[in-house]
């Protein structure tokens, strides 16, 4: 009887069930559901197809167990939380192409669940609970680090003392400052984001603070509200607070203390009730030894200082926040890349520098410029590339043969490196502009070796 079963008949079955039905491929794009899912997310099956996981992940989840099953290609059966506090069961198992890799994500959920079947299995395999990835206001995360850098924002949300977050460049401050206004009961007010770098220092305090009509020449002749009286009732978040002016310190710490200010040119204080948040990526201690910081008031700020760690401390996030950004920009340019192992390998080992801003970028530019659907190596930028390279040779061993020079020895290598670079470009137009030669060497070196 099962054998006359045709497709529709089967989807019509699926379609009965209580159980939410949910395909992924491994885009991270959504290819099938049933209408219970229909039924739980208010959408229509049309609405929900084709789009990404992270599109909901944010906005329904707590936690996800998805990436997880896409990085360790294990099947699982958790429990997960909603935002609203439902308690869920979700079964995700993946499925293979012909090649071993992921090809699609089959998940199953259900709530109400039973006190005897809340526990999690974990069908393959037992891991920690960092596996449950982190979806706060784009914070994706599965570090233990993270997780405690989440735990100390949550215990502050509502606690009205400012609080300084630290941090290298790129590594997210901001997106901290705003977790804590989304979680705390301000989340109705303001966030008033003020870069203390991109504003002439000249007119930082105006810009904070405000001014009475004709307070200076060039001044708005209806005089002007200052971003602290905007951040009223809400948070006032100081980005890059080591660019302060030395001479508008002592006006901000009174600020701080008191919650009032004057305007430029007027006498009259204005009270607000505002919680500070500052960041910055340098070291204030040492600045105040320096004397080009006030003392008072860097521990004024830092009352509760939370210090973000930078992504090479994080490495269990690399390859989520490359699928996170990667969804993102296929979904902007209407593309359906995604990244080889290779490539995956090298972006885990990076040093990121630049932190997630420097992933996120090269995901969009390697999304914008690269024809075809799998990234693979050679799409990568220069410096990327060649640091597999390096990789490669570090690993080759090298023997110093008496019977070859060093000019001999050296054409070996070489040898080695065009044949890797045209088994991979196949064109010395590519070759050229990965080794960073001409394209006629490249030819040349192409007939020296293999002609």
């Amino acid at each position: 009887m099962m054998n006359d079963l045709n497709y529709q008949e089967f989807i019509s079955l699926i379609d009965e069930l209580y159980d939410e039905i949910v395909v992924y491929d491994n885009n991270y794009k959504i290819i099938y559901i049933n209408k219970a899912c229909e039924r739980h997310y208010g959408k229509t099956k049309q609405e929900m197809m084709g789009s990404s996981f992270f599109d909901y992940a944010e906005e329904y989840w707590s936690t996800s167990v998805l990436p997880y099953v896409y990085k360790t290609k294990k099947a699982v059966k958790q429990t997960q939380e909603t935002k609203l506090g439902a308690k869920i069961l979700t079964i995700a198992i993946p499925i293979f192409d012909e090649e071993n890799e992921v090809e699609y994500v089959a998940m199953s959920v259900r709530d109400d669940i039973p006190d005897d079947e809340s526990q999690d299995v974990f069908i393959f395999d037992k891991v920690k609970d960092t596996a449950n990835i982190k979806f706060e206001n784009k914070i994706i995360t599965s570090s233990s680090k993270m997780e405690k850098v989440l735990h100390l924002a949550d215990q502050i949300v509502n606690v009205d003392a400012p609080c300084l977050i630290t941090g290298e460049s790129g590594v997210g401050k901001t997106l901290i400052g705003k977790y804590i206004h989304e979680h705390s009961s301000r989340k109705n007010n303001s966030f008033v984001h003020i870069n203390c770098a991109a504003i002439s220092k000249d007119i930082v305090e105006s810009e904070l603070f405000g001014y009475t009509k004709g307070s200076f020449t060039g001044a708005n002749r209806a005089g002007k509200k200052g971003l602290a009286s905007e951040a009223d009732g809400g948070i006032l978040f100081l980005d890059e607070i080591s660019e302060i002016p030395y001479k508008l310190q002592a006006k901000l710490l009174q600020f701080i203390q008191e919650k009032k200010f004057y305007p430029v040119g007027s006498t009259k204080p204005i009270s607000v009730d505002v919680k500070i948040i500052a960041a910055t990526n340098k070291d204030l201690k040492k600045m105040v030894e320096m004397g080009s910081f006030r003392e008072d008031l860097y521990y004024r700020l830092n009352v509760f200082e939370i210090n973000m760690p930078p992504l090479r401390e994080r490495k269990e996030d690399i390859l989520l926040l490359c699928d996170f950004y990667l969804n993102k920009y296929n979904q902007k340019y209407n593309k359906t890349h995604r990244l080889s192992e290779e490539v995956k390998y090298i972006l885990n080992n990076y040093s990121w520098k630049g932190n997630i801003r420097e992933l996120a970028n090269i995901m969009e530019r390697l999304t914008v410029v690269t024809k075809d659907i799998e990234i693979k190596p050679w799409h990568l930028p220069k410096h990327l590339y060649e640091l597999q390279v390096k990789e490669e040779l570090k690993c080759t061993e090298i023997k110093i043969d008496d019977g070859k020079n060093l000019t001999e020895m050296l054409e070996e290598y070489e040898k080695k490196i065009v044949e890797r670079a045209y088994e991979e470009f196949n064109s010395s137009r590519k070759v050229s502009e990965k080794l960073g030669i001409s394209q006629t060497k490249a030819s040349r070196l192409f007939r020296k070796y293999f002609k």
